[in-house]
């Protein structure tokens, strides 16, 4: 009767093993830890010139695990293990990030910080930056200016797609962008400029 049971039930789990649909939710505490860590060094890191690790795995526990009880195995038939213990880190710890990363400290202190003092430029609500007054700037520096603002965008728009990309979940990208927009103006100096949600522009 019990092989006849464990049977009927292997076949019950081969059937619904196709149905079954993993969920890697988007970790948004390691997203904000990478966010306030990347974001730090590039605004106030001058003496921390280099991106600090993030998104370890977490510690083997010391006490093994329990016991399979008929529930566990039952959801080990149905959920393949390897997947059961997904549980997903935010890498940001690339070549490609490193390299993005100098690039936006350097321009930072070069010439992106002197924009965000004189309220030349603020950040966006998406993650981005925007020429907000052209005025305050000379007009033999506008272009050089205009050319800052792209630069700082187009390497933003692939530090959200290649940090997406190295944790192997492109449709994190918005997400991850959304999350940066946030910490970005969060710890943007007294003084700068920022859109609130409706685009309306803000002061610190």
């Amino acid at each position: 009767m019990r092989k006849f049971a464990r049977t009927i039930l292997a076949m019950l789990a081969v059937g619904l093993v196709g149905c079954v649909t993993i969920n890697v939710y988007f970790p948004e505490a390691a997203a904000q830890k990478a966010a306030d860590q990347f974001i730090g060094t590039v605004l106030d890191g001058s003496a921390q010139k280099t991106l600090p690790a993030a998104g370890k795995n977490q510690p083997a526990q010391d006490n093994p695990p329990p016991a399979h009880q008929p529930s566990a195995m039952l959801l080990d038939l149905l959920v393949p293990a390897a997947y059961a213990a997904e549980v997903p880190n935010m890498r940001v710890q690339t070549p490609a990030v490193q390299a993005i990363h100098e690039r936006m400290r350097t321009r930072f202190e070069n010439s992106l910080k002197a924009l965000l003092d004189s309220g030349a430029v603020g950040f966006t609500h998406d993650g981005m930056v925007a020429m907000r007054d052209a005025a305050k700037v000379p007009l033999s520096e506008r272009a050089q200016a205009n050319a800052t603002v792209a630069d700082e965008n187009r390497d933003r728009a692939a530090l959200y797609r290649e940090i997406a990309s190295a944790n192997n979940h492109p449709e994190w990208e918005a997400q991850i962008q959304a999350t940066f927009a946030h910490t970005w103006i969060e710890r943007a100096h007294a003084g700068w400029y920022y859109q609130d949600a409706s685009g309306d522009w803000q002061r610190k």
